[in-house]
């Protein structure tokens, strides 16, 4: 447990598929702090977009939206509720079609520098376990620890596959192979808020690891 007089940011960045969502989860509970997900800040603005057809090319556009948009996290028991102007959308935001889109939104410079702010503005209320692509190196560069989490490509995009099999959805796994090759050569490669390693940063490779194997690493750094 986090004393509450401290305010300590984790940070845990990598590729589609490494488990972040899922460990950054399970080490906040174990922490007793709350859990962000950078992810589905984007994924929900994304979902905005594709719902009142905004040009995904335009930045302007999609800054436009983004400065008339409230989104919220709560954590929950069972993960994070995600609020997209009051609307719970977390269910809404993880199909195949927002995913394949939210590569516009992130791209863009100044949707990126708005979601930092609220993002900023979150980790300085309370402590938070922060999960995503760049929150070690461009969000939360001080952050109190920071972890880059990684797997073999073949094994991210088995997981990918059963998480979207288990919601019901049809899908191929050599096609969710591909999709998660594109999202790396994407996530490792657009000039803003681009993937990488953080030079302080612990790295884990989960390909061989269960889940619980590597909160309790994490949580024996802290």
């Amino acid at each position: 447990m986090v004393k509450k007089d401290q305010v300590m940011v984790v940070t845990i960045d990598g590729p589609a598929g490494a488990g972040k969502s899922t460990i950054a989860k399970k080490l906040a509970k174990v922490l007793g702090v709350s859990y962000l997900d950078t992810g589905a800040m984007y994924r929900a603005l994304t979902l905005k977009a594709m719902r009142e057809d905004v040009n995904m090319e335009s930045e302007d556009d999609l800054i436009a939206l983004a400065k008339r948009t409230t989104i919220d996290i709560e954590s929950l028991d069972s993960g994070v509720k995600v609020l997209l102007d009051g609307e719970d959308v977390s269910q809404d935001i993880r199909t195949v079609e927002v995913t394949n889109n939210t590569f516009y939104v992130a791209r863009a410079a100044g949707v990126r520098s708005i979601m930092v702010e609220w993002q900023r503005e979150m980790g300085l209320r309370k402590s938070v376990v922060i999960e995503g692509r760049d929150v070690g190196t461009v969000v939360f560069p001080k952050a109190t620890r920071k972890y880059y989490l990684d797997a073999d490509v073949e094994e991210r995009a088995k997981r990918r596959y059963d998480e979207l099999i288990a919601k019901g959805e049809e899908v191929d796994l050599k096609d969710v192979l591909s999709d998660v090759k594109v999202r790396d050569e994407k996530d490792f490669t657009r000039k803003v808020g681009p993937l990488k390693k953080a030079k302080d940063a612990v790295v884990i490779d989960s390909t061989k690891m269960t889940i619980d194997e590597v909160v309790e690493e994490m949580k024996n750094r802290i």
